[in-house]
């Protein structure tokens, strides 16, 4: 089963999270985009507002603490982007965690191990689908002062699912991982305000060869005043977009991995393998998940990095898109804006990035 546990970061960080945009809410005229690292272990990087804050990041869990090893094989992540400290604009990350379905072990049946319990680290749960975990885990677990909560809407997302599947099997034939994929839009009151809010959960259930054992992939929200929500969402589209995994990092932890003795990857020793299936995974989240289920509901181009050639997806709700040579970048509807005279930037080193043209390189 190689790499299997590092699909879950990869997917979780550059999965794509689209927008209706609206006439009537508009997203910001300028935004200036700055590129900022993962604050504990500089996994990834990825843009954010300037002015806005990042908390969480990459953590370890304790087995001894835990109470077994299941969830201490690999890294997890919570990370957060938020407009404020109070998260009133957000957009989060949440951990993957692996959970035990203990119905079909006669130790289940005696009633050993009721729901709830502990299961070598694992919490016991029944296997839950991708919308039933979203409503009974992932919301009162990240909202635990929220009322008045509405479920909007809530939706299969087979595309995505499927390409858990097939990426999965890409790795190792054998593996009989099944995989369910939903999005809910909810609203709520939290501390006066009625939120708006969209929720990813993937669902993987390990079959068979896992004896029960299942858990959630790809798990995140986006969250605003239910007023404000259409007009963020371009914004959460160009943050969830701009994720760039830390190649160093990345093979660190799959010897870290493998040094725990738990670890079902591959050793991968050289750089630019790494670098090369980073950047052939987005290359395949792009073509799999994005156009498919997100670019009918959202509006986006291909830009040319003006520094380095290379195409980047970015959004066409501004008329006009800047970067610099760290990976900033600034949208803006202003045509007399120019970073490169903007005081409070004092850089001179933006430029403009024009889309890709069709039909040609």
């Amino acid at each position: 089963m190689k790499r299997h546990f590092l699909i879950s970061l990869i997917f979780a960080l550059f999965c794509p999270f689209g927008h209706t945009y609206s006439q009537d809410a508009p997203p910001p005229g300028t935004v200036i985009f700055q590129r900022t690292t993962e604050p504990r272990e500089q996994a990834f990087t990825l843009l954010i507002p300037a002015g806005w804050l990042t908390e969480g990041g990459i953590f370890r869990v304790n087995p001894i603490a835990q109470g077994g090893a299941a969830q201490s094989i690999a890294a997890k992540v919570d990370f957060s982007v938020k407009k404020d400290q109070s998260g009133s604009v957000m957009i989060r990350w949440l951990p993957d965690m692996l959970f035990m379905d203990m119905r079909f072990s006669p130790a289940g049946q005696m009633g050993v191990f009721p729901p709830g319990s502990n299961y070598n680290g694992m919490t016991v749960y029944p296997l839950m689908s991708a919308a039933e975990f979203i409503t009974r885990v992932v919301f009162p677990y990240a909202h635990p002062n929220a009322s008045d909560v509405q479920i909007l809407q809530q939706r299969q997302m087979e595309k995505l699912a499927r390409s858990y599947q097939q990426f999965t099997h890409r790795m190792n034939p054998m593996l009989t991982m099944q995989y369910d994929a939903a999005l809910a839009t909810v609203t709520y009151r939290e501390n006066g305000i009625v939120f708006k809010e969209k929720i990813i959960a993937v669902i993987e259930n390990w079959g068979e060869m896992g004896a029960g054992m299942w858990g959630n992939k790809s798990t995140f929200f986006i969250r605003a005043p239910q007023e404000e929500f259409a007009r963020w969402e371009p914004v959460f589209s160009i943050i969830q977009g701009s994720v760039r995994i830390n190649s160093r990092w990345l093979a660190q932890e799959i010897g870290g991995q493998n040094h725990r003795g738990e670890a079902l990857v591959d050793n991968m020793h050289q750089q630019q393998a790494i670098d090369r299936e980073i950047l052939e995974h987005q290359q395949r989240t792009n073509a799999e998940i994005h156009n498919d289920v997100f670019l009918t509901l959202t509006d986006q181009e291909e830009y040319v990095n003006p520094f380095t050639g290379e195409v980047e997806l970015g959004s066409n709700q501004w008329q006009y898109r800047w970067e610099n040579p760290n990976g900033d970048i600034i949208y803006t509807n202003n045509a007399s804006y120019d970073p490169r005279t903007d005081v409070n930037l004092n850089r001179t080193d933006y430029k403009r990035t024009p889309i890709r043209p069709r039909g040609g390189k």
